[in-house]
């Protein structure tokens, strides 16, 4: 098992290896990333979120709708706990808060799902990543596109309604592809409608590479910023390896779910962090070093928390 957990976290640090590399000696620009970064948010994840939920049969979907009720809560309460953290402890401003919410408490579904899940749960595995995404992408997603882009207003300094503002940006990030293609593939796959076998070949060229450019991306990101080690890196580590986990047991447990159920949650909620909150921040120009260091301290540390909560749980 120890074996399994490198090898499916070795590509996420050869991924941002490469990209903080080429962002260091200048041979991709580190500074202005806004059009790859649309490239990714725009097409390439939306794509790949909708082709893995709209493919999966409508039997092996409705069952986990549970499941997806326990990691969707727990990634709130992750998520506007650590904002809080972030606004009351260490001061920092609303769109700087929600980049480094996001990162701890958005697990590395997309990359780190299958591979890890694969040995422990067979064919399920694509199925219980693709449970994780739509969480995230129905709790989450449009609540942090709407915060970054109600903080970026404010930090302009321009003269805002706060409830005005908020509700002005959920409107538009529920018509952001990031949230709607996960949703219309959720629909598509509880409709019970054939996903036609040329979609995922169509498509494939773009989506095989989601993983890897979001990776990329991320090193570029990285290769911007100092990356140092402090209180605020390693609690908000720690809160997304170890407390999240436990967030999501406990959530399920407390609803009354079964425990194989909980404990599939609290395993999802286990795997180390996602590079969404660098790159939805990178929308808004939000960049706070302490993400960066996150990422790599919580895709570091995933090496041995991983191998507890599985020793315990499976």
């Amino acid at each position: 098992m120890f074996d399994t957990i490198i090898s499916a976290l070795l590509p996420i640090y050869v991924g941002i290896a490469l990209g903080f590399f080429a962002g260091k000696r200048g041979i991709v620009d580190n500074q202005n990333v806004k059009s790859i970064n649309m490239m990714l948010m725009t097409f390439m994840v939306p794509l790949t979120m909708f082709i893995a939920i709209a493919r999966t049969p409508r039997e092996l979907i409705l069952p986990n709708l549970p499941l997806i009720l326990v990691i969707g809560l727990s990634m709130l309460v992750m998520f506007f706990g650590t904002l809080l953290i972030q606004r009351k402890f260490f001061g920092f401003g609303l769109t700087d808060g929600v980049v480094q919410a996001l990162i701890v408490a958005f697990p590395n579904f997309a990359s780190l799902g299958i591979p890890l899940l694969l040995p422990l749960y067979g064919d399920q595995a694509a199925l219980l990543a693709a449970t994780g995404i739509v969480s995230g992408s129905i709790f989450v997603t449009p609540i942090a596109l709407s915060l970054l882009r109600m903080g970026s207003a404010i930090d302009s300094g321009a003269e805002v309604s706060v409830t005005k503002e908020f509700f002005k940006a959920l409107s538009g990030a529920v018509r952001t592809p990031v949230f709607f293609f996960p949703i219309l593939g959720l629909i598509w796959s509880i409709l019970g409608i054939p996903m036609p076998s040329f979609v995922p070949t169509l498509f494939g060229p773009i989506t095989l590479a989601t993983g890897g450019v979001g990776l990329f991306i991320t090193g570029l990101l990285l290769s911007a910023q100092k990356i140092q080690l402090n209180v605020n890196v390693t609690l908000s580590a720690i809160l997304a390896n170890m407390i999240q986990p436990l967030v999501g047991l406990g959530i399920g447990l407390l609803i009354g779910i079964d425990y194989v159920t909980a404990a599939r949650a609290a395993i999802l909620m286990a795997i180390p962090s996602a590079f969404f909150g660098l790159v939805f921040g990178a929308l808004v120009n939000s960049r706070p070093a302490v993400a960066g260091a996150t990422l790599l301290l919580s895709s570091i540390g995933g090496i041995f928390t991983l191998a507890i909560f599985l020793g315990w749980l499976v």
